[in-house]
């Protein structure tokens, strides 16, 4: 009896035990389904870039799902998938236009469209970035593009000092927060099935070292930029509460940056999680290598001590007039560096920086999608 009795105490022993240990890992994948619950949208594809670094770079396409060299409008269809049977990783989209209530952006793309195939890509694994190449606030005439201005009167590209008109007390101040308000209703509706928001990398005011827009170096004070970020940013993150969007901020080429300089107008820390950089090849192949490296070589070191993500928002050769210039150019530079993703500029019937059926430089595009480290919709879901 008396060893009857022990081993029936050791059983029960072993139950309690076992269903101890058990409880403790619930607890424990619980509290890891809690930590990601409590993450909000944008934090969650921080964390989704981050990771991916670990595969390599994603490949991205501006307007990659409205048209391309030979066509428009096919629903599924781009020319990347055309060249070698995947959609890109990422997709870029831009809300040009939106702000004046237009129905197309200033590509002629529905903003229904945009909805669309952004959520569509979404769905499917993809990441999706926008910019926004807002008309002039001051210049513009309320029908937009479609009031016959002279190009380019009342554009984004309309360098007519105006940016310290929007600001708080200035005489258009009270437009531009409509213009902000249409921009977070879009912004509202891009959610998934279960209603929930889905992570978009939002990337307003690029290219500002530039003065080719209006919201350029010299089109503005340093302070006068940094009011303008500020104020969008905190309409639509505090004001709105789009926790969704990862902001970038995406200067263009420089070759020259220091610490300094790029502390002008960089927003801070606590208001940027990706550092971008628009870098196409507009001169020499030996120039545009030199200054891309250069920023590089900058900017992955301010992103690695500062804790940001890093890509190359904008890039590309127009028309492709080296037919080797990914894997020949563009890819020798990346490699050597934590680059997220890169995003060629748009394919339509007059010019072209991605890939197409029957282009020479398809065969190259090839080589770059076989690469182990080149990353796609299908390498990322």
């Amino acid at each position: 009896m008396k060893g009857l009795s022990i081993i029936i105490c050791s059983l029960l022993f072993s139950v309690v035990l076992l269903v101890a240990c058990g409880g403790q890992k619930k607890t424990a994948a619980t509290e890891n389904e809690g930590k990601a619950q409590q993450q909000t949208q944008a934090e969650q594809l921080e964390q989704r870039l981050k990771s991916l670094l670990e595969k390599g770079y994603m490949a991205g396409h501006e307007d990659a799902p409205f048209y391309g060299i030979d066509w428009e409008w096919q629903y599924g269809r781009s020319d990347v998938k055309d060249v070698v049977g995947d959609y890109p990783a990422v997709m870029g989209f831009d809300l040009g236009g939106l702000e004046l209530g237009d129905r197309k952006n200033l590509d002629s793309v529905p903003f229904g469209q945009i909805r669309e195939q952004l959520l569509a890509h979404v769905k499917r694994g993809g990441v999706v970035t926008m910019s926004w190449h807002p008309r002039n606030p001051v210049t513009t005439s309320p029908d937009g593009g479609r009031s016959g201005q002279a190009w380019p009167e009342g554009t984004a590209w309309d360098t007519t000092r105006v940016v310290k008109h929007i600001l708080p007390g200035g005489s258009h101040h009270e437009l531009f927060k409509g213009w902000m308000a249409k921009i977070g209703d879009f912004i509202e509706t891009l959610k998934d099935e279960d209603g929930q928001p889905v992570p978009v990398i939002f990337r307003p005011w690029h290219e500002n070292n530039g003065s080719w827009f209006w919201w350029g170096q010299k089109c503005c004070t340093d302070e006068e930029f940094h009011g303008l970020w500020n104020m969008l940013q905190d309409y639509l993150r505090d004001e709105r509460g789009f926790d969704n969007l990862l902001w970038s901020y995406s200067p263009n080429l420089d070759g020259q940056w220091t610490e300094e300089r790029f502390l002008q107008r960089y927003p801070g820390n606590d208001r940027v999680t990706l550092i971008g950089e628009d870098a196409y090849q507009w001169g020499t192949e030996e120039d545009f290598v030199r200054m891309v490296t250069a920023d590089l070589d900058f900017l992955s070191g301010f992103a690695k001590k500062n804790g940001k993500l890093l890509a190359l928002t904008e890039c590309g050769l127009k028309n492709m007039t080296d037919p080797t210039w990914w894997t020949r150019v563009l890819m020798p530079v990346m490699d050597k560096y934590p680059v997220s993703y890169f995003l060629l500029w748009r394919n339509y019937s007059k010019e072209f920086f991605g890939p197409a059926p029957g282009l020479e430089c398809a065969k190259d595009y090839l080589k770059l999608y076989e690469a182990a480290n080149s990353l796609f919709l299908k390498d990322i879901q």
